[in-house]
């Protein structure tokens, strides 16, 4: 690049605006000073920072810091690399004591690792948000009104606006469920819908996440650590906070128990310590103040659930489940399951007890379904699509099959009922042998698959081998469905670590930032 960052970060604060708001001694007084309290240091952080194809999240194309990144620019641009090089082993201290961690499972092996965390925080301004939340909100509204109808009337069938074998055949259509009504018609009660933001900066949906997504509590424990490491980053900023979470979806919980439980009782259902969201589901359970409990905990006896305590059965009304429907009950559905409850299913029929997210959410973010979306708005809620997708083909077009075929060095090819980053297609980084495998595949079951152009994710300063470098990352809200819609202000932010790479799961050598959603724009 033409000239160093750290020399336009410095011209970037001489405006007006924040010239007279230093005089006057507003905010932080030493907010631009490194945090060590020593002079500028004469290595930038930001020195020798690249701009890509890519969107930048903190600089525009002139190299200048976003507004509403200037102040944390500022303070980065004057922190000694040694000073942020400490404060970043104390984030990865502070998440190894708090046992924040996850599993990656390789080669019939589960491999326990500390959630990494890069303390640069990504910075939403409020208008953005705004535009997020309103579409965040219209969606999950659509796709609870799509499930409630394919499983009672099924009219968006009838009128052909989602192709009646893409859902009647799908893998997560529940056909034991049609006809069955469900608490409040709600089925998806928390959702996780994953965004990226395009070269010109647009926000767009990747897919959505509506049966078991994970990764909140990584996102509240991100910012508490951040908060305890690096508490001066917060000085200049009006951060919402996000730790009302766990008080919000026991409310969802509470809302959809059966109206004869007067108190209800809800826990959380987990498949057991060796899955690789363990913690997220101990972390949740105790913040909520309800038990965790696994298959062998519950019983069912005349189809209603009961727990099993030290004082004898408890009564439960309500089940969050974090394990998948195939092992939810042996007896309707997978019979080696032992993760779930034996009549658990004939409980939740009978209206005894309620599940969250509900049986069968499954076909609502089936990513062959993923491309009707925006026309289930507009079937449903006679609106235009607020956030678009990503463009799609479905293999099953002969058109697009040919397209598809034929360029899988460009696309991004997945499996429609894969997540975590497998089952996926990276064209560009791809081998001519992995292409083949899969061009067989995609002949073979044209169904099970999608694909997508290669978007260059939007990047971000991400500390790497002791200064930042602009790494992709995309942005996991997470959306509660309840009484109302709640979207819960920031959400996770992930990011690819290894250079170049689009691939930001955890699972495949990805990490986290703290996501700050303005209160308003600026400077408080």
């Amino acid at each position: 690049m033409g000239s160093p960052f750290h020399e336009q970060v410095r011209s970037a604060m001489t405006t007006p605006g924040i010239t007279q708001r230093r005089a006057a001694g507003t905010g932080s007084a030493g907010a631009a000073e490194p945090l060590s309290g020593e002079s500028a240091p004469a290595t930038s952080l930001l020195a020798g920072y690249e701009l890509g194809a890519a969107y930048d999240e903190m600089f525009d194309r002139d190299e200048r810091p976003r507004p509403h990144y200037q102040q944390l620019a500022q303070l980065l641009d004057r922190t000694p690399p040694e000073e942020f090089r400490r404060r970043k082993a104390m984030t990865d201290l502070s998440m190894r004591q708090d046992g924040v961690g996850f599993t990656v499972y390789r080669a019939d092996e589960g491999i326990e690792r500390v959630w990494p965390m890069d303390p640069v925080p990504r910075i939403i301004p409020a208008d953005e948000w705004q535009h997020i939340e309103a579409g965040l909100v219209q969606r999950i509204t659509a796709l609870n009104m799509f499930l409630w109808d394919v499983y009672h009337e099924q009219q968006i069938l009838r009128d052909r606006v989602v192709p009646p074998r893409l859902v009647l055949q799908g893998s997560s259509f529940r056909r034991e469920f049609v006809g069955v009504d469900v608490p409040r018609k709600i089925y998806i009660h928390i959702c996780g819908t994953d965004l990226i933001r395009a070269v010109d900066g647009e926000y767009l949906v990747l897919e959505d996440n509506g049966r078991t997504p994970s990764g909140v509590s990584y996102m509240l424990q991100n910012r508490q650590v951040l908060k305890r490491v690096f508490p001066s980053l917060f000085n200049d900023y009006d951060v919402l906070p996000n730790d009302d979470y766990p008080a919000a979806l026991l409310d969802v919980l509470q809302y959809i128990a059966p109206e004869s439980a007067a108190t209800p009782t809800a826990v959380l259902l987990s498949p057991g310590m060796y899955n690789s969201a363990y913690f997220e589901h101990s972390f949740l359970a105790q913040r909520m103040g309800i038990e965790l409990v696994e298959g062998r905990d519950l019983l069912v006896d005349a189809n209603r659930v009961f727990m099993r305590t030290t004082r004898g059965l408890q009564r439960v009304d309500v089940i969050y489940r974090r394990i998948d429907d195939d092992f939810l009950d042996p007896l309707t559905f997978r019979p080696d399951s032992v993760l779930g409850v034996p009549g658990l299913v004939n409980a939740y029929r009978a209206g005894n007890v309620a599940l969250a997210n509900s049986i069968g959410t499954g076909i609502a973010d089936d990513k062959g379904i993923y491309p009707f979306v925006p026309d289930m708005i507009r079937y449903y809620l006679k609106q235009d699509p607020i956030l678009n997708n990503v463009e799609t083909f479905r293999p099953e077009v002969p058109e697009h099959m040919q397209h598809v075929l034929a360029n899988l060095d460009s696309l991004v090819v997945k499996r429609v009922n894969e997540s975590g980053g497998y089952g996926m297609l990276v064209g560009p980084a791809s081998t001519a042998e992995q292409r083949e495998e899969f061009r067989r595949a995609i002949r073979a079951n044209p169904r099970d698959f999608i694909a997508q152009p290669t978007i260059q994710l939007s990047t971000h300063p991400t500390f790497v081998d002791g200064r930042l470098e602009g790494r992709h990352l995309d942005l996991r809200p997470f959306v509660l469905c309840g009484e109302r819609v709640v979207v819960t202000p920031g959400g996770l932010t992930r990011v690819a670590l290894p250079k170049g790479s689009l691939v930001v799961n955890s699972s495949q050598g990805g990490g986290s930032k703290d996501t700050w959603i303005l209160a308003q724009t600026g400077r408080t």
